[in-house]
């Protein structure tokens, strides 16, 4: 397993903009020994010009990294109602992807309709050799392993995928270990790691479609009491993933960039498979 830095650990609450000079995170990130850099239009997307894309790329592989994945518009890890627009346009997506030499695009599923939709996305995805993939999420048709399955199957697109993340499958009272990854494993392209403790009367809630509104604090990765990171771990190496592994956190309220990617890093290390 390779570790990658997402840019959300130095994102502002609003998921637009960051808080720290890109640059700043690419260094880091090659200093610390990441393999990559998860992209987010908060850095990059398909609101920025195609040569500054092309800048990034380049200073990203001047650093040794690769873009691991790239969400290319807000909406979807805001998860709103727009989440599903740009599989309806994925063209512009699919422009930001290659900009960043990078062959793997999160995107968002809501409804029935998006199905169909995403069938097409991926289809016109295939054709210039992009993946796209979807996060276990909240208040998408990726809360269950059960649904996001069926859903899978039904898409029946071979470059159309799952981001594992086992903080929303919690959340939503799915098992997220070995049986669960079992499962998924077929569909698996990404795996993406943030951590909550769930409390009912924590400062942080989301919506879920399955259980109401849960309530949770954000806390650490490496901090107990929330996912059982090394039983994550050690189902990961029992399935064989080689694959990216991506520090999802949003850290801003609870210490630095720096610090943040410091002891996730050491953290996860510790717990056996990563590079």
């Amino acid at each position: 397993m390779k570790l990658s830095l997402s840019v959300r650990i130095a994102e502002a609450s609003c998921k637009t903009k960051l808080n720290v000079p890109f640059g700043d995170l690419v260094q880091l990130a090659a200093e610390l020994g990441y393999g990559a850099i998860c992209m987010r239009a908060s850095a990059g997307g398909i609101g920025t010009p195609h040569s500054e894309l092309q800048r990034m790329r380049g200073e990203i592989e001047r650093a040794g990294l690769y873009v691991s994945m790239v969400t290319a518009d807000s909406d979807v890890p805001l998860n709103n109602e727009h989440g599903p627009d740009s599989l309806k346009n994925i063209g512009p997506s699919l422009d930001v992807a290659a900009a960043l030499g990078c062959d793997l695009i999160r995107v968002c599923l809501k409804n029935e309709a998006d199905i169909e939709t995403a069938r097409r996305a991926a289809d016109e995805a295939a054709q210039r050799g992009i993946r796209l993939a979807h996060q276990c999420h909240t208040t998408t048709l990726f809360e269950s392993v059960d649904r996001m399955l069926e859903v899978l199957d039904r898409i029946g697109r071979s470059n159309f995928g799952l981001i594992y993340e086992p903080a929303n499958l919690m959340l939503c009272g799915e098992s997220y270990g070995l049986q669960s990854l079992l499962r998924l494993q077929p569909f698996l392209m990404n795996v993406y790691v943030q951590n909550h403790r769930v409390d009912p009367a924590g400062p942080v809630e989301l919506e879920t479609w399955c259980l109401g509104v849960r309530r949770f604090h954000h806390i650490p990765i490496w901090e107990p009491g929330g996912v059982d990171f090394p039983e994550v771990f050690a189902a990961l190496r029992q399935i064989g993933y080689q694959g990216f592994v991506t520090i999802h956190q949003a850290y801003a309220e609870l210490m630095g960039p720096r610090d943040a990617a410091v002891r996730t890093a050491e953290y996860l290390r510790s717990l056996g498979g990563i590079e």
